[in-house]
């Protein structure tokens, strides 16, 4: 070979060997500007250089800014990847008697356990699941969504029905959950006929054994199961179970934090802290959008117009994971996180859950390290596309050296993420045009003369 040669081939193994490092974050970086072009034009940017920092909460917890899906061009997205029923989704409902509706029957469905019932009930769901791995297993290796996933599905069955969730059930809760967040984060497309095998068992349950909360009278029977899938054994399972894995992939890669929670410390609150700490480096919501219906008026600014959309971008406020993971930074108020909104603001639609998750959190977690012990050597990002590769590893059975296996773990780790992420853009790219072409949510207000109408089907 020819000098030539020689560092072409060099080159090109440096470029090969360099992919799980570079090509992940370039493709992220172009599926983002992709996105951005689907929000529109005339997306304000929070925090950003019309809304700063120190304007974030106030914004966002303004009057007017509590349009939903109307008017944003990214409504026709996120309607698309929560079909069915994304018209009378609690989160992308529009002000109003409707709204009010499914607000009061959630609360009044989550209000229906007290602190002691929602522990015991977490507890021992968890345990269930748990008791399900091989209990001749020197180490588990597993993906902490798909571990928690069963654990929600089971436990918000319950909390609807109150009564235990069958097995059959929660394959079709968890299978319908898997396939909704597989598609936001655009590691797969969607299978709504796995959806609607859950709505047709919804259906059923409701037509001859009802919960015993009341569901919304402003919706039809179709409706009704609609709001369940979507609030309940979507959002509210996806939500948990994203929770829950980031909180137990954080232990998995801070030992030190695992080590002082394994040991008893006798600190009742430092798992709270610890889940905060989580929370702060790796929050659920990424960007909220809102429409607003008037003016918003500011110290100093021009006022915001009506009909802007608002995005809202929670990792850029909180400032997520620039720090080192330092839970006790939360018992000093001069070290404490100002810029902390995991449940998002009391003033406009803040999450139902916010009351008890980190009780239920706690639990889960105590439950699973009272078990094991975790290892993990992956990158650990918000997004969480690869469901957290986890090692498990019992903690009453002899000791198990894992240096070779996280090794082996992490570069497999790096080299998923090389086709991972152009399995996202290229899906991602398909859901977006297919997701204008189909405009559900420009159509359903197109034809329903306002929102009033309930009449176009979703999913269509």
């Amino acid at each position: 070979m020819s000098p030539t040669d020689w560092l072409v081939a060099g080159v090109a193994v440096i470029v090969v060997a360099g992919l799980p490092y570079w090509l992940p974050r370039a493709v992220i970086a172009l599926r983002v500007r992709i996105f951005a072009r689907v929000g529109g034009e005339e997306g304000i940017r929070a925090p950003g250089r019309e809304v700063p920092a120190e304007e974030f909460k106030r914004v966002y917890g303004h009057p007017a800014a509590n349009g939903r899906s109307r008017g944003a061009a990214l409504s026709d997205l996120f309607w698309y990847w929560l079909s069915p029923g994304p018209e009378v989704h609690q989160e992308h409902l529009e002000p109003g008697p409707r709204y009010d509706d499914v607000a009061r029957t959630t609360r009044q469905i989550l209000a229906g356990l007290s602190r002691e019932r929602w522990t015991e009930l977490v507890g021992r769901c968890t345990r269930r699941v748990l008791d399900e791995l091989d209990g001749n297993a020197r180490v588990h290796r597993v993906r902490l969504r798909d571990l928690m996933m069963p654990v929600w599905a089971e436990v918000y069955y319950e909390v609807v029905f109150r009564a235990p969730c069958p097995r059959h059930v929660r394959d079709l809760i968890t299978g319908n959950a898997d396939d909704v967040v597989s598609a936001l984060k655009c590691t797969g497309l969607r299978h709504l006929d796995r959806r609607a095998r859950l709505t047709a068992h919804l259906r059923d349950r409701l037509a001859h054994d009802p919960p015993p909360v009341p569901l919304p009278s402003t919706l039809t029977a179709r409706e009704q199961a609609y709001y369940l899938q979507g609030t309940f054994f979507n959002t509210a399972v996806v939500q948990m179970s994203e929770a829950m894995a980031h909180l137990l992939l954080a232990l998995a890669t801070h030992r030190p934090v695992q080590d002082r929670l394994a040991a008893g410390a006798e600190d009742p609150d430092f798992l709270d802290r610890v889940i905060n700490e989580t929370l702060q480096h790796f929050p659920l919501f990424g960007v909220a959008h809102r429409i607003t219906s008037g003016e918003i008026p500011r110290d100093g600014r021009d006022p915001i117009p009506a009909g802007s959309v608002l995005l809202f971008n929670y990792p850029e406020y909180q400032g997520s994971g620039g720090d080192r993971f330092d839970p006790d930074r939360w018992l000093d108020p001069d070290t404490r996180p100002s810029a902390f909104i995991p449940f998002g603001v009391t003033a406009n639609r803040p999450c139902p859950a916010r009351g008890f998750a980190v009780l239920t959190m706690r639990v889960a977690a105590e439950e699973v390290l009272r078990r094991f012990r975790l290892d993990s050597s992956v990158e650990h990002t918000r997004s969480l596309p690869s469901r957290g590769p986890c090692l498990l590893i019992p903690r009453t059975g002899a000791a198990v050296r894992s240096r070779t296996r996280l090794a082996v773990m992490r570069f497999a780790d790096r080299w998923e993420g090389v086709w991972r992420s152009l399995v996202q853009l290229v899906l991602g790219s398909y859901m977006v045009w297919d997701a204008r072409r189909q405009g559900l949510c420009r159509n359903y207000f197109a034809a329903s003369s306002g929102g009033s109408a309930t009449s176009v089907p979703a999913g269509r």
